[in-house]
Order: C-alpha cells, then structure tokens, then sequence
C-alpha cells in the first residue's frame, strides 16, 4: 500500500475562501469560508496525502501585507524542517499572488513543495474553481517530482514557477499566465506532467534570510506616463522610501525632468530600479538610458511588483548598487 505524503495547507483568505449571497453574483467577500471548510469541500482530497490545516490570516490579498508574508514564511520554513511535513500547499487570493509567490521563492529555505493555489470565482459561486484548485495543488505538492523545484502557482490546471508568473486578466479563470519562461508543467485532476525545471535562484539557493527580520525596507512604486510629474519620486522619499522602482513606459524610460530627477536622487543613495509597466519583455540596460552614469538598476525580466520585493529583500543588509544589480540578474 502506498504511503501517502504529508502535506499541511496554510490559508490566507482571498477569492477561494470568498462568499456571496448566490451563487451567480458577481460581487462577494473575501475571506469568509476558514480552511478545514475548504478541505472538507473538496471531493477525495484525503486520497493524495495526509492533511492538516491552519488559518494563517483571513483577508483578501488586496490587503495582503510583510507582517502576514513574513509570519507566513517563518511557519513554512518551521513545518518544512521537520520531518512529517512533505510540502506545503498555500491557499491565497489572486491580486497579489504573484507577489507574496516571489517573496516565498526567495525566503523559504527547504527543497520540499511549496504550492500556491486560489481561485478566480468565490467559494459559494456556480462553478467555483477554487476546489479543483486545491486538489491540484495537494497532488503537486505530494509528489516527490516537486522537490527542489522553488515555490509554484497551480491554477487552472497549470504549473507556474514563482519567477515568471503573472496576473493578466481581472476575472478569467485563465488569468496567471508565464509569459516570458513559460509554464512549468500541468496537472490534470491530480495528473502531473512537468516540462522544465525552475528559473533562476529560489529558495536553498537564495540568500536572503528572514531571521530577526520583523519589517522590510519601504520601497515604492511609481508608474510611467505621459508627462509624469517629477514631484511623485520627491513624495516617496519624503515619506520615507529608501528604493524607488519605476514602472516605466516601454524599455523602462520616463520622461527627461523624471530622469533628472531620478539621477539626483540616485546620487544621494536612493536606489533607482528602472522596470516596465509593459507586461512581456525584459529591461536592458544602458540602451536608451544611461544606466551607468545615472547610478540606476534595472530590473531585467522583473515586473515593478517584483522588482520591488527583490528591492526590499536586498536592502535588507548594506550593498552596492553593482551587488544590487547582480541579485537582478540572478533571481
């Protein structure tokens, strides 16, 4: 008889644990339905491992925050370094799922399964995708195939690598695309079949630790646009950014009284990351941009969410902005 693997669900909230007064309304509330009401909602779910759950937080990821990302990863690496936990399987809504993914990527530090899944419809909806969700995410995260492969997004029958993937529709269930590196693999009803192995550093491999780590560094985002006013990147540092990631308009540019302003600021030790609010492609440095003499970082394939979470992670100690654009290179 096969021994089945052990596998422990962290619930955050979001979309999967969502409720609405019908099942055809659109609106709804996330965060409603606690984590063994999902378990015991998902038809054979004991089949693919043995389980236990735990309420890490109960939100939509809108408000998904540090506090709650750092507690999260703190519990993962705690089950992952005993020996009765196989994998673990995160429950967690979508908006900024490929946020907190990146972040756990880069701070778990074990080769076990980490999965992500959620959902695009609520709990209570017709045709809810949150429970065949999560029973491919058990099923990836009770296969020893999983091992040492970084921190991955099943949804919608996909495998994603934390690295690559994104949000790119607000309510498609077909929404988390990898667009640059591509998928990591599918599962069909629990059916696994892998095509390539993750990109990039992740998890053993990083070097970021969260030990005696209570907050990360404040590092903003500012978004591109015609005529964008240079007094935003004054407002960020005012209130207390010691990063600014720029969303920028195609190969991560701004306009010439931005790009002024930014190279000040750069100058007195802000960390300037030029990335694009463009959604495929990578940002090159020193094409239309004078990266070197402008002290700025380019983010390469990181998008500005991204961008910001490596930013923050690596300030975290103190380093140079060439040690900085290496960790953009290699993760």
């Amino acid at each position: 008889m096969k021994t089945l693997a052990r596998v422990s669900i962290l619930a955050t909230g979001g979309t999967i644990a969502g409720a609405a007064p019908s099942s055809t309304q659109p609106g709804y509330t996330s965060g409603k339905i606690n984590v063994e009401g999902m378990i015991q909602a998902v038809p054979n779910l004991e089949q693919l491992a043995r389980l236990n759950g735990e309420q890490i937080s109960n939100v939509g990821s809108q408000d998904m925050s540090f506090e709650i990302m750092i507690r999260l990863a703190s519990r993962i690496n705690a089950l992952l370094s005993k020996e009765e936990t196989d994998g673990v399987v995160v429950t967690h809504g979508t908006d900024t799922m490929e946020e907190t993914a990146f972040f756990l990527n880069l701070t778990i530090k074990s080769p076990k399964p980490v999965v992500m899944t959620g959902a695009m419809r609520p709990f209570t909806a017709l045709s809810a995708d949150g429970p065949l969700n999560l029973y491919n995410a058990v099923a990836v995260a009770a296969d020893p195939r999983s091992l040492d492969r970084g921190v991955m997004v099943v949804m919608n029958d996909r495998i994603h690598g934390a690295h690559s993937l994104t949000k790119t529709n607000t309510t498609s269930v077909e929404t988390f695309l990898s667009p640059v590196n591509g998928l990591m693999g599918t599962v069909i009803y629990g059916d696994i079949q892998y095509f390539r192995g993750p990109f990039r550093k992740h998890t053993i491999s990083s070097e970021f630790s969260l030990q005696n780590v209570s907050a990360l560094p404040r590092v903003d985002i500012l978004y591109a646009c015609a005529d964008m006013p240079p007094d935003l990147l004054d407002c960020s540092v005012s209130s207390g950014a010691v990063g600014i990631v720029i969303a920028g308009d195609g190969n991560g540019n701004m306009n010439g009284a931005c790009l002024e302003k930014a190279a000040r600021m750069a100058d007195r030790g802000i960390f300037i990351v030029r990335s694009s609010r463009v959604p495929t492609g990578t940002v090159g440095r020193n094409l239309e941009v004078d990266d070197d003499a402008n002290n700025f970082i380019v983010s390469d394939e990181l998008n500005p969410a991204k961008a910001r979470i490596l930013l923050m992670l690596a300030l975290l100690k103190k380093r140079t902005r060439q040690q900085v654009q290496d960790l953009f290179y290699s993760y």
